[in-house]
């Protein structure tokens, strides 16, 4: 007979070695919907928490549980979560180097030598640190002005988050546009991130435009172009150095930051950082992903106002891809190669592209991630991916 003590940790070894392995295995199961997307986003990001998590189910199994099927049984499951975690912690020195070298590739083996001895002493100093993925990435002080109103089209407020440096300076501009498929989201999302550069030395806008399906497209990146007006505008009132300006954007965000920034008349912009952002919208409605959690046709239908075959000017012109007729500024895109919103061939596709045209660029994929990964700010992709970010845009500012 069994005590009742045994009987829990039986059942209590069961349970968890179940849950950790649910939770594990969305690092390698595509998301079907938006539900369970979010798992699929974040699994892979705290894999060293979840390798953690099997582990001790698997010694919890195999001291605690008595019962030989029951507990072989529970101890393979702990181990299929094992691999699982364990594939991710054995990729993360691999796609370092990977990163490292595609950095080289793109800014010239000796960029680092080109970025200043006091920007690089706030730099994180590891691409990846356990310590921060378990106590958090330090942010750092910082002075924060929120709600700043910069424009009102058509009645509706436009607002922006500013960041800047604790001390007083002139500080290099760092414009941040949200994602979510140009029909929700605020300059809020993401504060963690504007806080961090803000402290690294630049005055980060986090800027705000009007959403899908009320206002389609090119309403939002005439509003993105306005903000821009408006940072110009008042550079010297937010201590920013416009000829040191970066402007950076996710998803959504991304796509329309590679537009304002592209156009024949931008405004000089030192680069521009693609976080996972689309940028060939016509073969993007024509082969969408699979699955499809977000619905990418009825997405675009609803950003551009129908489909593909009823404007296919429409999706020309919104699509970054084709503005490369022209120099445009130095370009870092960063995707996962398990994101089923945006995949990760449009990144690579871009890549290519800037570079046939005589442009500066730089392609990060990361094998484990999803959209939105650096949605966990300490999670192992937005670590590696923060490390090298910053670099790009240290080098940026400081040598063109």
């Amino acid at each position: 007979m069994f005590s009742k003590p045994k009987i829990f940790l039986s059942w209590l070894a069961l349970l968890l070695s179940f849950g950790s392995v649910f939770l594990s295995a969305w690092i390698i199961l595509p998301a079907p919907n938006m539900l369970l997307l979010t798992l699929g986003v974040g699994a892979p990001e705290i894999s060293p928490g979840l390798f953690l998590l099997n582990l001790f189910s698997l010694l919890l199994a195999f001291f605690g549980i008595r019962r030989r099927q029951l507990q072989r049984l529970t101890c393979i499951i702990s181990l299929i979560g094992l691999l699982i975690c364990g594939w991710v912690l054995v990729s993360i020195p691999i796609t370092q180097m990977q990163m490292a070298r595609a950095m080289q590739q793109g800014l010239g083996a000796d960029y680092l030598k080109q970025i200043p001895a006091s920007a690089k002493a706030k730099m994180q100093i590891y691409p990846f640190n356990l310590a921060n993925f378990f106590g958090g990435i330090p942010l750092g002080r910082t002075r924060h002005q929120t709600d700043i109103v910069f424009a009102t089209p058509a009645g509706v407020p436009l607002t922006m988050e500013v960041y800047q440096p604790p001390e007083t300076g002139k500080y290099p501009a760092l414009v941040v546009i949200y994602g979510g498929a140009w029909q929700r989201g605020n300059p809020r999302a993401n504060a963690e991130f504007n806080q961090y550069m803000a402290n690294r030395g630049y005055t980060v806008f986090a800027i705000d435009y009007r959403h899908a399906p009320k206002y389609q497209f090119p309403t939002q990146l005439d509003d993105v172009r306005t903000a821009l007006d408006f940072i110009r505008k008042h550079a010297t009132e937010y201590e920013a150095d416009l000829e040191r300006m970066v402007i950076l954007g996710r998803s959504a965000g991304a796509h329309l930051a590679m537009l304002a920034a592209y156009q024949p008349d931008a405004p000089p912009i030192r680069a521009v950082v693609n976080y996972y952002g689309p940028v060939n919208l016509t073969e993007g409605y024509k082969s969408p992903p699979s699955p499809d959690p977000i619905n990418t046709r009825a997405v675009l239908r609803t950003f551009l106002g129908g489909s593909v075959e009823e404007l296919p000017h429409q999706y020309q012109i919104a699509s970054p891809i084709n503005y490369l007729t022209h120099p445009v500024p130095p370009t870092l895109l960063v995707y996962g190669d398990r994101d089923h919103l945006v995949e990760s061939r449009f990144g690579r596709q871009m890549y290519k592209r800037l570079l046939q045209s005589g442009n500066t660029a730089v392609f990060l994929d990361i094998p484990w991630a999803e959209h939105a990964f650096d949605a966990v700010f300490s999670g192992v992709s937005n670590q590696l991916t923060l490390y090298y970010t910053e670099r790009f845009l240290a080098w940026a500012v400081s040598n063109q």
